[in-house]
């Protein structure tokens, strides 16, 4: 199947770039811009040689063409957005325009020099260019501006720039973010392409950045083009070598802390009907992913991207866009100091006498190897209308490995090994047709995709406690044991089911500590979705609306068709550079396909149900449904400064999230009844003032979740039967950025970062709380709370030592340590304090409106760089250095996440990087 589909593929662009190229005007990919324009004088007669320079002072885009001998100019693969278009000529008044680039179909343009030193202004106002009528919020970068911040993560640079960048993002490990409240309910449009499966490093390869010209993220509802995973909608522009008529390009090489070091190749290299844009990376670092110690050690990984663009003018109406992908990560699984020298128990043979031996350390570890083949035909017919036609199949295959000696895997979070080989491969095509006339701008499309989940796990308990015939007087679980019947001549009591025990019989041939094997578990299912769209986008005086609909049919392991209305209303009250806009969505909310059959028909398993901690959920997780709604406004302030916010409130229907396996990257979608989800975004830019950039962005979103869990594999909070805070719910983050060019001949330039969260939802965090039913720390829901002396007390002893130490925990001034906790696991809930977790105070503690969280923190980071080193003219040295936790602070992402475990934050790193460019 997979063959003969990229054959197909294969077989139609070699046909395509058999057909000889007559065109005279480039067109641009499926969701890029076109302008072509012309310069004359008031006679009419054409001016070649003049100087046309297009530029977005927000987003940071520019670019210059010179008109040729007819007088004649393009600019194609334009993100769509409001640009500013200045035209130049020696002996003629400077001339400008704004002008606006929202759809596909080419724009055409007149730009008239007059003789003389004034300046020609057409549609200019103090502003007009930093608003945008546009009733969807959201935030455009160009590479120009992006391509100097300082980011947190090699190994996720996209990930890292959509969180940096995008207000109403919580921050998590491993280059995860979640978008709006949602759980990591994000897609990518590459070019076009849709793209809504896990995109975060321990689910697939991300397209590089290097090669990304700019992305558009839209946090507002989305218009009706838009489904599947639409909390945040990032849309990518990949660079293009159409145009670039003498090579261009660089290399870069980097080197710094954890061993970490980069390397980078890219050219751009075409004429005026064809381009090429190649671009090569790899990695390798000592700290692949977020560990859950501070201290790094297991945590190695490295990574290879290749990416190729290729553009081709067919005629003067046709053209083809080519992307192609290849992506390989490997890495480790960070361990714990828990993880080292395991000691773990294998039977004895008549169970009195079980064995301890030291299996060494645990030794997990992932391969991601991802492809992407995206071709894109285009056609002009007449001067309104687009068609684009786009097939795509792209491939996720994910290897994880377990320990060498799989006894070695277990842990406090941990009670099985898994080896596992998943792949993911999605294969579809996108087809639209623009028409642009008048007040309208109209947009029809569909999509279909087929994505292919293929999903082999080998899963064996290493815990010889785990399922153990044998308690003692305690009821404590005692290793070695094989069958009920040898507990009375051990002096120990059965733990058989038939005397209120939890020795499971159908576990133990695959319990490895009891000479057992592994389950292995064989799941497939093709996934199918096609969706129709129509939408219209009106202009009527100072009025914009965005009417549209969509019709999703959803057809996996369970079956959904819906339709979408999607609404939008701006009005710009133009003398004061002011935006008011107001928009709706109904959205179709699929399940995530990672591990989707696992965790639907998982549970179904005798042997997995247990292994898989499954609660009465089970079955199928079924699509549910989204309403959102958007308030906002954006406001200009003269030519400097500009602010854009939006009031959000969200309903979903079948809200969906994740569980983890253990001490794994290796996740499980889960569905809760339904969530809510209010909050505010916003983003405030200084485009460029005396040398100064700057923008601020900050959120503050809920993240409500309502029980029942519905379906999905994994137990997780909620037991209460209240709402809870999920764990991505963070009240208030915020990020500043800076950057300013020394105006010297040869000055450096110099950007600054300045990240602050309050704190994801923490809710295994230990506290007291004996009356509130909504509390997990409530003894009737399991909770710790206990009293010491007749005081308000704390057991500690559902952690481990390090669990406490990786917490912060501290007991009257006695801190835990990775192998001494605080001493008799008990603390008086006056006396336990943290300074990486937040402890409700004793009594307080509630899951809805005063959960555990992660203590707050602010992280600063900083770039230095001069991208002309030795003044070249053609060739360019650049150097950059680059501070990442500048003052190093001692933080967590999260804490026993249900989603990711525990993750530090990255320690201070510095790298340099050194560049050449031509």
């Amino acid at each position: 199947m997979y063959t003969s589909i990229r054959r197909v593929i294969f077989a139609a662009i070699a046909i395509c770039f058999s057909l000889s190229a007559s065109g005279l005007w480039g067109q641009s990919a499926g969701s890029a811009g076109t302008i072509y324009g012309t310069v004359a004088d008031a006679t009419g007669a054409i001016v070649p040689g003049a100087t046309v320079t297009i530029t977005n002072p927000v987003s940071g885009y520019s670019r210059s063409a010179t008109s040729d001998h007819d007088g004649r100019y393009q600019f194609t693969n334009l993100p769509f957005n409001p640009y500013h278009l200045a035209v130049s000529m020696s002996g003629f008044a400077s001339y400008s325009q704004d002008v606006e680039v929202r759809s596909t179909v080419p724009l055409t343009v007149k730009n008239v020099l007059g003789i003389g030193a004034n300046s020609t202004v057409i549609d200019v106002t103090a502003g007009a260019d930093l608003v945008e009528s546009d009733p969807t919020f959201h935030t455009d970068l160009d590479r120009n501006s992006f391509s100097k911040l300082p980011l947190e993560s090699q190994s996720s640079s996209l990930s890292s720039l959509v969180t940096l960048s995008s207000p109403g993002v919580a921050a998590d490990s491993n280059g995860l973010f979640h978008g709006l409240g949602d759980h990591a309910s994000n897609s990518f449009s590459i070019d076009g392409q849709p793209i809504t499966d896990q995109q975060s490093k321990v689910f697939s390869n991300q397209i590089p950045s290097n090669s990304i010209q700019s992305i558009e993220v839209i946090s507002g509802a989305p218009t009706a083009e838009y489904g599947g995973k639409t909390s945040l909608v990032i849309q990518v522009t990949t660079r293009s070598g159409q145009g670039v008529t003498k090579p261009t390009g660089s290399i870069t090489a980097s080197y710094g802390t954890f061993g970490s070091a980069t390397g980078s190749v890219d050219l751009s290299y075409g004429g005026k009907n064809w381009g090429n844009f190649i671009e090569v990376d790899g990695l390798n670092t000592g700290r692949f992913l977020d560990p859950p110690e501070f201290v790094v050690f297991h945590a190695k990984g490295n990574e290879i991207n290749i990416f190729d663009r290729i553009d081709r003018q067919l005629t003067a109406a046709d053209s083809i866009h080519l992307n192609l992908n290849y992506s390989r990560s490997w890495f480790q699984t960070p361990n714990a100091y828990d993880n080292l020298n395991v000691q773990n128990v294998v039977s004895g043979g008549t169970g009195a006498n079980p064995v301890f031996d030291n299996v060494g350390n645990t030794d997990q570890r992932s391969k991601i190897g991802t492809f992407n083949i995206a071709p894109t035909y285009t056609r002009t017919i007449g001067a309104n209308s687009v068609f684009n036609f786009g097939p795509y199949i792209r491939r996720d295959q994910y290897n994880y490995y377990p320990s060498n000696n799989p006894l070695a895997d277990v842990g406090p979070i941990q009670t099985q090994t898994i080896a596992q080989n998943r792949s993911l491969t999605n294969a579809g095509v996108h087809t639209d047709i623009s028409y642009v006339k008048g007040r309208n701008n109209i947009k029809i499309g569909a999509n279909y995709s087929q994505t292919f989940l293929r999903e082999n796990d080998s899963l064996g308990l290493v815990s010889s406690t785990f399922n153990s015939p044998c308690v003692d007087g305690n009821n404590t679980p005692q290793p070695g044991f094989t069958d009920p019947s040898q507990c009375a001549n051990a002096g120990l009591f059965s733990n058989d089911p038939s005397v209120g025990g939890t020795f499971n019989p159908v576990l133990l041939p695959f319990d490895l500590t009891r000479g057992g094997g592994n389950f292995n578990f064989i799941g497939h299912t093709d996934v199918k979705e096609l969706a129709l769209y129509v939408q219209d986008q009106i202009k009527a005086g100072n009025w914009l609306f965005n009417l549209g609909i969509r019709g999703d049919l959803y057809n996996g392991l369970a079956i959904a068709r819906q339709a979408e209305p999607r609404l939008g209303v701006s009005y710009s009250i133009k003398p004061t550079n002011t935006v008011l806009r107001l928009s709706y969505a109904r959205t179709l909310e699929s399940p995530f396909n990672e591990n989707l059959v696992l965790s639907s028909q998982g549970c179904l398993s005798a042997v997995l149900n247990p292994l898989l901690a499954c609660s009465d959920a089970t079955g199928n997780l079924q699509p549910g449904f989204k309403n959102e709604f958007h308030a906002g406004l954006q406001q200009a302030f003269g030519k400097n400064f500009v602010i854009s916010g939006d009031y959000i409130w969200k309903y979903t229907h079948n809200a969906f999230d994740f569980s983890v396996l253990g001490n794994t990257p290796i996740t499980f979608p889960i569905d809760w009844h339904n969530s809510k989800i209010p909050g505010f975004a916003i983003r405030a830019d200084v485009p460029n003032f005396h040398n100064l950039s700057a923008f601020v962005v900050m959120s503050s979103v809920a993240a409500r979740f309502f029980p029942p869990q519905v379906a999905g594999a994994g137990a997780t909070v909620g037991g209460s039967g209240f709402p809870f805070r999920i764990d991505h719910d963070e009240r208030f983050n915020q990020t500043t950025h800076l950057q300013y060019q020394i105006p010297l001949k040869h000055g450096p330039w110099v950007g600054f970062n300045w990240r602050f969260d309050s704190g994801l939802t923490a809710g295994s965090v230990p506290c007291y709380n004996v009356t509130d039913p909504n509390s997990l720390c409530n003894p009737a829901n399991g909770g710790p709370s206990i009293t010491i002396n007749g005081q308000p007390g704390i057991d500690l002893s559902g952690l481990t030592p390090d669990q406490q130490f990786q917490a912060g925990l501290t007991c009257n001034g006695i801190k835990a340590t990775p192998f001494v906790g605080i001493p008799g696991n008990q603390c008086l809930a006056s006396q336990l304090t943290s300074k990486l977790v937040s402890i409700p105070a004793p009594g307080t503690e509630n899951d809805d409106k005063n959960p555990p969280r992660i203590q707050q923190r602010s992280l600063f980071d900083a770039s230095v760089g001069e991208d002309n080193l030795f003044n070249g003219d053609k060739r360019k040295w650049s150097l950059r250095l680059t501070a990442v936790n500048i003052t190093n602070n001692y933080a967590l992402y999260n804490f026993l996440s249900t989603f990711s475990g525990t993750h530090y934050v990255t320690p201070r790193a510095l790298t340099a990087e050194v560049g050449f460019h031509f």
